[in-house]
């Protein structure tokens, strides 16, 4: 596969803007080269305030999640190029898997690789994953891959039924709630602060709503880290996570977290609603 190298990572709020005007006529195959990043140093002040926002413990470790915040923008670059097959304003968030290999931290010089893989049918649309790698001199240390839908006819609706998304999800973890995540109108604009993310999805009710959603929604990926933080200190070395996305998390709300623990394996989930319970994640670690 041929790496084209960035020399910075790009800012997104310029490729969510390409995306959205180049939407019309994507189609083919994804593209065959990938991006890399290479010898990036970590912000240490953007980092505190990404572990302050999710609740993760401050210092020079760097949260089970964060190298996917260092690897998005690349994930963004990729899919706003005009070559990619799927637009990438509506692309749904469907689940994230992270491995873990060592502890990093903010004295690692890391090499980012993003590449996309494995475009195919699914029963509401089509999905793809981004993989991400990262690297510390030669050594591969951390891995990611998100994978995302885009709605609509695909090749599933003349083969058949394709695989549905959340295969390999446990069940939602039962009994009381182990606590409650308060999370504010303004998550969306704190969380794309610190992340860059600023897809308008998260922003503001107004921009969401043109999106079909009646609130701003909270980033996925903050709902994720923030259950992770949520379980403790058992995620910061070698460890592996699996997150199925349901149901957004309406912005503002109160969610309730579910969790269902042993020695080396937890099962987390956050779900909403008195009269009609609402999943909006389950999440799987390893350790």
């Amino acid at each position: 596969m041929e790496l084209r190298e960035v020399a910075s990572a790009p800012s997104l709020g310029p490729l969510f803007a390409r995306a959205a005007l180049s939407q019309k006529g994507r189609g083919g195959q994804l593209p065959s080269h990938g991006l890399r990043l290479a010898g990036l140093e970590v912000d240490r002040g953007r980092l505190l305030d990404y572990q302050h926002l999710c609740r993760f413990t401050g210092g020079d470790v760097l949260p089970h999640t964060y190298p996917h915040v260092l690897g998005f923008p690349l994930q963004v670059a990729l899919m706003a190029d005009r070559g990619f097959p799927l637009a990438l304003p509506g692309l749904v968030h469907l689940e994230n898997h992270i491995t873990v290999h060592r502890r990093l931290t903010t004295a690692d010089r890391l090499d980012i690789v993003v590449h996309a893989a494995d475009l195919r049918p699914h029963p509401k649309g089509t999905l793809v994953d981004l993989l991400t790698e990262v690297e510390v001199a030669g050594e591969r240390v951390w891995e990611g891959r998100s994978t995302y839908l885009r709605r609509g006819r695909s090749a599933a609706d003349e083969q058949g039924a394709a695989p549905a998304g959340g295969a390999g999800a446990p069940d939602m973890p039962g009994g009381p709630p182990a606590g409650l995540l308060r999370v504010p109108e303004d998550l969306g604009r704190r969380y794309a602060a610190v992340s860059g993310d600023v897809n308008p999805i998260h922003l503001h009710a107004l921009t969401a709503r043109t999106m079909g959603f009646p609130r701003a929604i909270a980033h996925g990926m903050w709902t994720a880290s923030r259950t992770l933080a949520a379980l403790g200190p058992r995620a910061d070395g070698p460890s592996s996570s699996s997150v199925w996305f349901r149901k957004p998390v309406l912005l503002p709300s109160t969610v309730e977290l579910l969790v269902d623990d042993s020695p080396h394996r937890v099962v987390a989930g956050l779900v909403s609603g008195r009269d009609e319970r609402r999943e909006h994640l389950v999440l799987e670690l390893h350790t």
